[in-house]
């Protein structure tokens, strides 16, 4: 709901706006997107690895935790260069008052990157209680980090069509 309410701001300030500067995007949010898609891929290579571990097949809890930190990184890659794209906005002298395109840029990426990092705390969660030496994960905490996580995923693309087309 949040990101409706930011996006019908959006449109309703742009289409009234004199003020409106076109902004282009920092090349580093194709990076960002990569990173992304490639932890929520992980993501996944970790479900399965969990599963057969709690089935008793061939897989070492090891070998899970391992793909979990792969996506932790992964997300943790995409928070730090959501900052990086903020720093070559402020290069550009592009603030988050600067004017109307810039502040929605700065509010929705950032809105975004407080959810990603919720999404990191519930994999940290998963993570941690895989790892102790009798595991208390139950696969819905899994599967429910990993729906949100995937969310982030197509919240993501929107938000970047969005920023693309709109601003």
């Amino acid at each position: 709901m949040t990101f409706a309410a930011f996006t019908s701001a959006l449109v309703v300030r742009r289409g009234g706006a004199a003020d409106w500067r076109h902004l282009d995007l920092p090349p580093i949010l194709l990076l960002n997107t990569v990173f992304l898609f490639a932890s929520s891929v992980t993501l996944e290579v970790a479900r399965r690895r969990v599963a057969a571990y709690a089935r008793g097949l061939n897989v070492t809890k090891s070998i899970a935790l391992r793909w979990l930190y792969v996506t932790l990184g992964l997300g943790l890659a995409f928070v730090a260069g959501q900052y990086v794209a903020w720093l070559q906005l402020k290069a550009e002298g592009m603030y988050l008052a600067t004017n109307p395109s810039s502040s929605f840029f700065y509010v929705l990426t950032a809105a975004h990157v407080l959810h990603v990092l919720g999404g990191l705390g519930g994999l940290v969660l998963v993570i941690g209680r895989l790892s102790k030496s009798l595991p208390t994960l139950r696969r819905s905490t899994l599967d429910t980090a990993s729906y949100y996580w995937h969310f982030m995923d197509v919240l993501w693309v929107y938000l970047l069509l969005l920023l693309w087309v709109k601003l």
